[in-house]
C-alpha cells in the first residue's frame, strides 16, 4: 500500500516535472533552428506539438488515476521514464530525422511540424501522465474538507513550475548547457521524479522502471556523443564557421547562423564580396554616398563583412548593432574583425535607434531578412520612420529583401511600405532573367534621390552586374500585390513564406 504522501512532496514532484517539460518546449525550437530556422512558424508549431503531446498524456493519466494508488504511481513512474528515454532521444531523432523529412515535405511549415512530432511529441506525451495521478495522490491523502485546497496546490505547482522552466530554459540552460546537456539533464530530473513516484507508492524496486531507467542513461550518453550542429549556441542562434578556402594560405571562412549562410568573408581580400546580397549593399551604399567619408549604421552584423569593406575603404565612423555578443565574438575570431574598425552595440537595432535621436548616418544598412524568419519590427511604416529620422540630408537607407520570382508579395510590400516613408524607393538584383519559381534577392533602396546610374558591375566574388528594376514593374507590383506593414499588422512571415 502507498504510504500517506505529505502534500508538499507531492507538490514538489509537480513543480519539477512541470518546469522540466517547459524546458524541452523552450529547448525545441532552439534544437530546430539548425535545420529550419527559427521563426513564427517554428514556435507555433512547437507549441502546438507539445500542447498536443501534454493533452493526450493528461487523458492518458486521467484514465490511470482511476486505478488503485499504489498502481496509478507505479505507472506515473514508468512514464517519467518513458519521458527520459524520448527526451534524451529526442537529440538522435531529429539528427538522423530532419534530412529525410525536409527531403519528403519540401513545404516550410510541413517540414517543421512533422519534424517536432518525431522528435518532441512522445516526450510531452509521457511527461502529461503524472499530473492527473499526482492530483489524485493529493486528493486522497488531503484531510477531510481539504481537497480543494489541495487540489488547488497541485494546479498553482504545474503553473509555477512551468514559469520555472521557462526561464530557466531562456536564460541558463542553453546557454550555459547547450541543447543536448540540457535534454540529458532533464532526462536525469524525469529518473528523479519516477524514482519519487516509487517511493510514494511504498515500492523499493520495480524492475520494468530501472530497465526503462537504464535505457535512458545510455541514450542520453549517445545523445551527448552525437556529433554538435553548432560550434557556439548562443542565447540567440546556432553558430558555425566553415572554412571555404580554395588555398590553405588564404583563409575565407563562411558564416552559418542556425541554417542559413549570413556571410563569407576572406582574410586577405576584405573589400570583396563572396554573396549577391553583400556586393550590393557595399557597392550601392558606395555610389549613393554624398561624400567619401560617409557614416554608416548596420541592423545587424553577421560575418561583419560590409562593415569591414567600408572600414578597410576608409569611409567614416561605422556602428552595427548586433544583438548577439556571440555574433560579433565570431567574427572576430574567425572572420578577422578588428573591433577598433567599428562602434558595436549589442542590443536590438530599433532600441538602438530610438534610443540615440542624438546620432544621424549617411547610410543605413538592413539585413533582416533570412528564409521565413524576418523580425517584423524590422520592416513596418513605423521603423522607416525611425530610420528617416535617423538619416542625414541626402542619406540612403538599403534592405536585402528574399522572395520568389513567382510570388513577390514580400517584395512589393517593402517596397509599398517604403514609399509611405522615403519620396524615392528603388529595386535591385542582379541583371539576368530569373528561372520559373527562383528564390531572388533583392536589394531596396529608399531615399530623397534616384541612383545616378541603372546598373552596376561589382565582385561577389566573380564580375556580376546588378541593375535597378523598371520604375513601371514596380508601381505595378506594389498596386497589385504590395500592403502597408504596421506595427500592428506585418504578416511578413506568410507573404515571404514558400511559394504557391
Amino acid at each position: 500500500m502507498p504510504r500517506q504522501a505529505p502534500l508538499w512532496v507531492l507538490v514538489l514532484v509537480q513543480a519539477v516535472t512541470s518546469a522540466a517539460s517547459l524546458v524541452v518546449e523552450i529547448v525545441a525550437g532552439r534544437m530546430l533552428a539548425p535545420y529550419v530556422g527559427m521563426s513564427l512558424y517554428t514556435w507555433t508549431a512547437v507549441i502546438a506539438v507539445v500542447l498536443a503531446g501534454f493533452s493526450l498524456g493528461h487523458w492518458w493519466g486521467g484514465r490511470l488515476a482511476a486505478r488503485p494508488l499504489r498502481r496509478a504511481l507505479v505507472g506515473a513512474a514508468m512514464a517519467l521514464a518513458l519521458a527520459a528515454i524520448t527526451t534524451a532521444g529526442a537529440v538522435g531523432a531529429l539528427f538522423l530525422a530532419a534530412k529525410p523529412v525536409l527531403e519528403l515535405v519540401p513545404h516550410p511549415v510541413g517540414g517543421i511540424v512533422l519534424l517536432c512530432l518525431v522528435a518532441f511529441f512522445l516526450p510531452s506525451l509521457f511527461v502529461g501522465v503524472p499530473a492527473p495521478v499526482l492530483a489524485q495522490a493529493a486528493i486522497a491523502s488531503a484531510p477531510e474538507g481539504r481537497t480543494g485546497p489541495a487540489l488547488g496546490a497541485m494546479f498553482a505547482a504545474g503553473a509555477v513550475g512551468a514559469i520555472a522552466g521557462t526561464l530557466l530554459a531562456g536564460f541558463v540552460f542553453i546557454s550555459w548547457l547547450g541543447s543536448a546537456a540540457t535534454l540529458v539533464t532533464v532526462a536525469a530530473v524525469y529518473l528523479g521524479a519516477a524514482a519519487a513516484c516509487l517511493g510514494l507508492a511504498g515500492v523499493s524496486r520495480h524492475v520494468p522502471t530501472i530497465s526503462l531507467a537504464m535505457l535512458a542513461l545510455g541514450t542520453a550518453g549517445s545523445a551527448v556523443l552525437l556529433p554538435r550542429s553548432c560550434d557556439v549556441e548562443s542565447r540567440y542562434f546556432c553558430l558555425r564557421t566553415v572554412d571555404v578556402s580554395a588555398r590553405s594560405d588564404s583563409p575565407v571562412n563562411m558564416m552559418v547562423i542556425d541554417h542559413l549562410t549570413h556571410g563569407i568573408s576572406a582574410r586577405d581580400l576584405p573589400q570583396v564580396m563572396f554573396t549577391d546580397h553583400a556586393a550590393m549593399l557595399d557597392g550601392l551604399a558606395r555610389l549613393r554616398a554624398t561624400r567619401a567619408d560617409f557614416s554608416s549604421f548596420f541592423i545587424g552584423g553577421g560575418s561583419y563583412s560590409v562593415p569591414r569593406a567600408f572600414a578597410h575603404a576608409g569611409s567614416g565612423p561605422v556602428t552595427v548593432a548586433e544583438i548577439d555578443p556571440a555574433v560579433t565574438a565570431v567574427a572576430m575570431r574567425d572572420f578577422w574583425l578588428d573591433p577598433a574598425m567599428a562602434t558595436v552595440l549589442h542590443e536590438d537595432a530599433r532600441r538602438a535607434l530610438l534610443t540615440r535621436p542624438e546620432a544621424v548616418y549617411d547610410v543605413i544598412v538592413g539585413d533582416a531578412f533570412s528564409d521565413v524568419a524576418v523580425p517584423q519590427h524590422l520592416v513596418t511604416r513605423e521603423f522607416f520612420a525611425l530610420v528617416a529620422a535617423r538619416l542625414r540630408p541626402g542619406g540612403s537607407f538599403l534592405m536585402t529583401v528574399i522572395d520568389y520570382e513567382d510570388r513577390l508579395y514580400a517584395l512589393a510590400s517593402v517596397v509599398a511600405t517604403l514609399r509611405a516613408v522615403f519620396p524615392e524607393v528603388e529595386v535591385w538584383t542582379e541583371a539576368r532573367r530569373p528561372e520559373p519559381g527562383e528564390r531572388l534577392v533583392f536589394v531596396v533602396v529608399a531615399g530623397s534621390a534616384s541612383t545616378r546610374q541603372g546598373n552596376i558591375t561589382l565582385p561577389s566574388p566573380d564580375q556580376t552586374r546588378f541593375a535597378v528594376l523598371g520604375p513601371l514593374f514596380i508601381d505595378g507590383l506594389a498596386a497589385r500585390r504590395g500592403m502597408i506593414l504596421t506595427d500592428d499588422f506585418a504578416p511578413i512571415d506568410r507573404l515571404v513564406g514558400q511559394r504557391d
